[in-house]
């Protein structure tokens, strides 16, 4: 029997209408943040921009510089730290020619440098969480393969961070599967990415959110303001959806699952309005609270755009499959140094060189990352089929939804806001019950979503309540 909960007006008045933090308890998380070390980071960006450069189409057969050298010694260092931790790491590459192209002149091997930490949950295991950063680098020229491109920001930052978190959770328990990947190729064209996005949409694996981290390594803009205290992150899934469904039209070929599910989900949000409610938007939001609950003062600044413009990064080939895809970056770039040969020029160097790192700065987001890959992955499934019960005016909101499928559920969490804002406001617990009645709160006025539990406070990502066709 569907078990309810009433929530009245006294109640409400009294605190859930108040915005009430989130709050979690887990000595795993607590114990992933503790072992996350600048000094660590800062060792290896310098030992990844010491390969002079990792430019695509650079030499592989030297064993100290090019990008054959490089992901060489990325493996090395994820077996090295996983054996240390006596860790469940699958490291492996996986790699594919790509064929001569606008940004290869050649066909060209791609190596993807992946490590898996499987979930124990046998269920629970089938959901995947990924996260990367791309260990390639280009000089100003992005065909110039021998110039020097040290490429300390873009991306050693992000390899560092995604070494980080491998290393810290290589032993630690996750109900689901987290994947740790350094790939290669972003600067040609997302080459690497593409492939790993393209394999997950071919095997149907369930990816339930991916992570860039790109050019995360200096809060100073070239502005010389210095933002210690935020870091962007890119989350919008609607405009691959309206892409997926204006390509599909053109094509005679018939409708493929994304094209389908993206056709119902736009029919959807036009019945209630929910065009910041894509699954994508739903793991950023969960991104940005597990990230600072567990790192107070510490700002996830959401930005509703897929990316930069006149710039793209590896989120983008999963957004384009389906998958809920976000972006790291830092505040404000200094484009000074990015995609610049190493010089001199008004008494200014340029380059992206390990010097106008903050290493500091990339420990923080490297945490901000973890802690929220480690919560969603310890948590368990959001709720299925979360209706918003509109059959009758009311100034009240019924909401229901399906268990969890998952096992050691500890509850369900109703969280709500006004439909200008970004966030969720405001929350009610319900306890193991599968339907919420807030008395006094208006379906008119606020978006809905229901979030499941753990014993430990760790939160899934909310799943956004619907209507019936």
């Amino acid at each position: 029997m569907r078990r309810s909960f009433v929530l009245h007006a006294a109640a409400l008045m009294l605190g859930a209408l108040a915005v009430i933090p989130a709050s979690a308890d887990d000595a795993v998380i607590a114990r992933v943040l503790e072992r996350i070390d600048a000094r660590q980071i800062a060792a290896d960006i310098r030992a990844l921009a010491a390969f002079g450069t990792r430019h695509t189409m650079s030499e592989t057969a030297s064993e100290t510089r090019g990008i054959g050298a490089a992901r060489r010694w990325i493996k090395q260092r994820l077996d090295t730290c996983n054996a240390e931790r006596k860790g469940r790491l699958g490291v492996r590459f996986i790699s594919h020619v790509e064929p001569a192209g606008r940004r290869i002149d050649r066909p060209t091997e791609i190596v993807n440098v992946v490590a898996t930490l499987p979930g124990f949950d046998p269920v629970g295991r089938e959901r995947v969480y990924l996260v990367s950063g791309h260990y390639d680098s280009r000089a100003s020229d992005v065909m110039d393969a021998k110039a020097d491109a040290p490429g300390a920001n873009d991306d050693a930052s992000g390899v560092a961070a995604v070494i980080a978190m491998a290393c810290a959770m290589a032993d630690q328990p996750t109900r689901a599967t987290i994947v740790f990947a350094a790939v290669a190729g972003e600067e040609q064209g997302l080459l690497g990415a593409d492939r790993l996005a393209r394999d997950a949409a071919a095997a149907h694996t369930r990816i339930e959110g991916m992570i860039t981290n790109d050019i995360i390594g200096s809060p100073l803009g070239d502005d010389g303001v210095r933002r210690a205290d935020t870091v962007r992150l890119f989350a919008d899934g609607l405009t691959p959806m309206l892409k997926t469904v204006l390509a599909n039209e053109r094509n005679q070929a018939g409708e493929d699952a994304f094209a389908k599910l993206a056709r119902e989900q736009l029919a959807q949000i036009a019945r209630i309005g929910g065009e910041h409610d894509t699954p994508t938007h739903q793991f950023a939001r969960a991104v940005k609270r597990a990230a600072e609950r567990w790192q107070p003062g510490f700002v996830v600044q959401l930005i509703a755009r897929r990316d930069r413009f006149l710039r793209g990064g590896d989120h983008l080939p999963f957004l384009e499959r389906g998958f809920p895809a976000v972006r790291f970056t830092e505040p404000v770039e200094d484009f000074r140094h990015q995609h610049q040969d190493l010089r001199e020029n008004d008494g200014y160097r340029y380059g992206d060189l390990p010097e106008y790192v903050d290493f500091d700065y990339v420990a923080r987001v490297t945490r901000a990352n973890v802690a929220a890959l480690a919560s969603l992955a310890r948590a368990p499934a959001a709720p299925v089929r979360v209706l918003l019960d509109t059959r009758s005016l009311s100034n009240d909101t019924r909401l229901t939804w399906d268990a969890s499928i998952e096992r050691d559920v500890a509850g369900y969490r109703v969280v709500w806001r006004e439909t200008t804002s970004p966030v969720w406001q405001y929350q009610h617990d319900a306890g193991n019950a599968r339907e919420l009645t807030l008395k006094g709160v208006s379906k008119d006025n606020y978006l809905f979503g229901v979030i499941a539990l753990d014993a430990e406070g760790n939160e899934s990502a909310a799943r956004f309540a619907g209507i019936e066709p």
